[in-house]
């Protein structure tokens, strides 16, 4: 910011310093005050003074460059423009022809430095998102040791250790909270405005900020393997993965500098030979200079990606770089996995049949399911509630079940394959639910029906995939009704069913192989176990992902909440992203052309060659800036109660 204020008194200054020698000089004709041919002298003395102020630094620059063989910017375009104005009009002043070219250098100078301070500006407020971001790196972390805390380099943290979190302070490292209550700001992460309630047992992010009560967590990850190292180093890169606009306008300007500097000499000589009318010809070439300068598409184009990142940064979506902004644009094909994306994840059971025995079926279901994370076995071992015996040896089968076998006894928890691979005689239940035999020692048993609610936001967001003609597909490991009841409800193009967790990868990869090569397949999933699939397609986006490794690691696009709707605001910064890319392109190079045909014949003036160098520059910054509104809308997204594990 000192830099912009010192640049900002030294426009300010050099602007009012020109108008008065300006006004001066049209009021007075400073050419005249002098005897010829020494007339020229004045103004040149004055608007000298006023150019090197404004320009010294460009000079410098351009100096710099041509030393290291870097010579074809923007910088030597506007020294060898204004130098070249300043050199006309001096051979006009000696051969005794009014005096035309030293205020038009300064000005074509002083604007450009205004463009120049403008886009510098409008860069650091683009970059405040992310520095925000960048705000959640701890500082320290209270290790408690033998009752004494002492403040510690988070880097020297170890899993297991004790820290203090006190009010106000971030968590520095990713955790379980083992003493206290308290109210975290998950802001930073998520977005989301409403803090989370944490207790005893909870798991707590790094990044996070306490607000109300001290903790006492128990670390779990070190400092480089937490959610906030990986966030940040997420962030850091994303600039580094670049989209074909961005690389195009990056080969473009290499290409178009040495082109128009050679035109530009051309466009001096030739003419100049021919009509022996130097001053005219060299004149539309420094103007022809001065237009051709690339500013707006080298510095607005990558503006317009880095403040999509920094939009999407705010709203909780991470965007490993500008390349998947331009395929989320391009994304006509959703693919979503069902339990914890489309679904809540949160399993909870309807009916067990027959209901004379459930006490013994739950038992007997949640001996063979105490062991497992999946959260249909955390719905039965939940609901049984009670002591379980110790001694069985479970066996889990891929996609069937597990089977749990102590000395005398053998328990059969699945899904009908199980049953039907046993050779054990059941009756299917018809229900929409998802279904979970139990048999023993090969004798049917019973049956217990969990049904898995729908996200509210669901049919809202597949509704406008449908509206926008994207194709929307699920892919899941329930069964054929379970999967064609929740696709018919929430209005899905395709659906598939009964996979096991290898199946999804085979069932991408078919839907890339039948797809077109102008389409994009983005595949949504809840984070947790979708690791090969996400990598496998061309966008792979993980929601809810917040503390989830896999899921920062694989997906391209990462949405801290758990709501789908982030989705659509994801590919709604995109599609803006895009539009506003195209439109800086078409109109610099479109007022651009223009302008160079009419310096060429000379109709252009430098005056109007500056608005087509700096005015067009300044234009489509301010419109790539329009993103940043997208960020200030207000999300729809809903407040989060508890972070997925």
């Amino acid at each position: 910011m000192k830099k912009l204020t010192k640049q900002l008194i030294r426009i300010v200054v050099a602007l009012v310093l020109f108008i008065i020698a300006f006004t001066i000089d049209k009021i007075l004709d400073l050419g005249v005050v002098l005897p010829a041919p020494y007339g020229w002298l004045l103004p040149f003395g004055l608007y000298l003074g006023i150019y090197l102020l404004i320009g010294y630094d460009v000079l410098w620059k351009a100096v710099r460059n041509l030393g290291r063989g870097q010579f074809l910017d923007e910088n030597f375009l506007m020294m060898v423009a204004t130098l070249g104005a300043f050199a006309l009009a001096i051979y006009r002043g000696v051969s005794g022809q009014s005096l035309e070219g030293f205020d038009e250098a300064c000005a074509v100078l002083l604007f450009y430095q205004v463009g120049e301070w403008f886009q510098k500006y409008a860069t650091g407020r683009s970059r405040r998102s992310i520095t925000e971001l960048m705000d959640i790196r701890p500082d320290y972390a209270n290790l408690l040791d033998s009752g004494n805390t002492t403040k510690t380099d988070p880097t020297d943290i170890k899993v297991g250790d004790l820290i203090i979190v006190n009010p106000g302070e971030k968590i520095p490292l990713d955790g379980i909270v083992v003493n206290g209550a308290s109210s975290v700001d998950t802001k930073a992460l998520t977005g989301e405005a409403l803090p989370r309630e944490v207790a005893v047992n909870d798991e707590v992010i790094s990044g996070c900020v306490n607000l109300t009560s001290q903790l006492t967590v128990r670390v779990t990850k070190i400092f480089y393997d937490s959610t906030v190292a990986k966030v940040l180093d997420l962030v850091e890169n994303a600039a580094m993965k670049k989209a074909k606009a961005e690389n195009f306008i990056t080969k473009f300007a290499r290409y178009y500098t040495p082109a128009v500097v050679l035109v530009a000499v051309l466009l001096a000589v030739i003419p100049g030979v021919i009509t022996r009318a130097w001053a005219t010809w060299v004149y539309r070439a420094l103007s022809f200079l001065v237009v051709s300068c690339p500013c707006a598409l080298v510095i607005s184009i990558p503006m317009s990606f880095f403040v999509a990142l920094g939009t999407a940064s705010r709203q909780g979506i991470l965007i490993k770089g500008s390349n998947y902004l331009e395929q989320l644009n391009k994304a006509n094909i959703f693919v979503f996995d069902k339990t914890g994306t489309l679904t809540k994840g949160n399993f909870a059971i309807t009916a067990v049949v027959p209901a004379s025995q459930k006490t013994e079926i739950l038992r007997l279901a949640a001996i063979a399911e105490k062991d497992s994370n999946h959260p249909i076995a955390r719905a039965i071992v939940s609901a049984y509630g009670q002591d379980l015996p110790q001694g069985y040896a479970l066996t889990n089968v891929a996609g069937q079940g597990v089977i749990a076998r102590n000395a005398d006894t053998t328990i059969y928890c699945g899904n009908e394959k199980l049953l039907r691979n046993h050779q054990i005689a059941f009756v299917p239940l018809a229900t929409t639910g998802t279904v979970v035999y139990v048999a023993k020692n090969q004798t049917y048993v019973g049956a217990i029906v969990i049904e898995d609610e729908i996200k509210p936001e669901t049919a809202t967001v597949i509704a406008e995939l449908n509206k926008q003609n994207r194709q929307t597909v699920m892919l899941t490991g329930d069964n054929e009704k379970v999967a064609a009841q929740v696709a018919k409800r929430i209005g899905l193009s395709a659906y598939q069913a009964s996979l096991l967790p290898q199946d999804k990868v085979t069932a991408v990869e078919q839907l890339l192989g039948t797809k077109h090569q102008r389409d994009v397949l983005c595949f949504i999933g809840d984070g947790i176990n979708d690791a090969p699939v996400l990598t496998r397609a061309d966008v792979g986006v993980a929601m809810g992902a917040m503390g989830s490794d896999a899921a920062i690691e694989a997906a391209d696009v990462v949405l801290m909440r758990d709501d789908l709707r982030g989705v659509l605001l994801a590919k709604k910064i995109a599609r803006k992203t895009m539009a506003i890319v195209q439109q800086n392109i078409i109109f610099s190079l479109g007022v651009k052309l223009l302008i160079l045909i009419l310096a060429a014949v000379g109709i252009a003036n430098m005056w109007l060659a500056v608005f087509g160098d700096v005015g067009v520059a300044v234009l489509a910054v301010l419109n790539a800036l329009r993103l940043n509104i997208t960020g200030r809308e207000k999300s729809h997204c809903q407040p989060r109660t508890k972070l997925l594990k």
